[in-house]
């Protein structure tokens, strides 16, 4: 496994690791154990950070890598990652509202706010998982420059 892969292998397990969390602590407040619950999401929290800062280090210093499949299935997969980076940004933002609210203890608010963001960070990290097979089991494609580079010029 070199640089280009790494990476994205570790920031696609800290998402799975977040998700399989949030279905635990779906889990645990099911069964009514608040405190279980809010330690579970605090962690499930921990790792959507850690991903998304081994993301960023890695799109500014690595870059990040281009469709390396078939010409006949870009457009599909372009379009695909588009939907996932929209959805992975709407649900960072209802994660973080999640979070806010079940702090501050509006729990009616947090528990509508928590379906939804639940179900839309499962559909994230599934969808994640896809573009990283596409990108690295299935079709392994070329790397761009490190953002820095491209900021620099060089």
């Amino acid at each position: 496994m070199d640089i280009f892969t790494v990476f994205p292998t570790i920031s696609t397990s800290f998402i799975v690791i977040s998700a399989v969390l949030v279905a635990i602590g779906w889990g645990l407040i099911i069964k009514g154990k608040r405190e279980a619950h809010k330690k579970t999401m605090i962690a499930a929290a921990v790792f959507a950070v850690l991903f998304f800062l081994v993301y960023a280090s890695r799109t500014v210093f690595v870059g990040n890598t281009s469709w390396g499949g078939p010409e006949s299935l870009s457009g599909l997969y372009h379009v695909f990652l588009i939907f996932h980076i929209v959805l992975a940004t709407v649900a960072a933002v209802f994660g973080i509202t999640t979070l806010t609210l079940g702090f501050k203890e509006k729990y009616a608010k947090h528990r509508r706010w928590g379906r939804i963001t639940s179900v839309i960070w499962f559909i994230t990290a599934i969808t994640g998982v896809a573009v990283y097979v596409l990108l690295y089991l299935m079709y392994p494609g070329g790397h761009t420059k490190p953002v820095w580079q491209v900021i620099m010029g060089a």
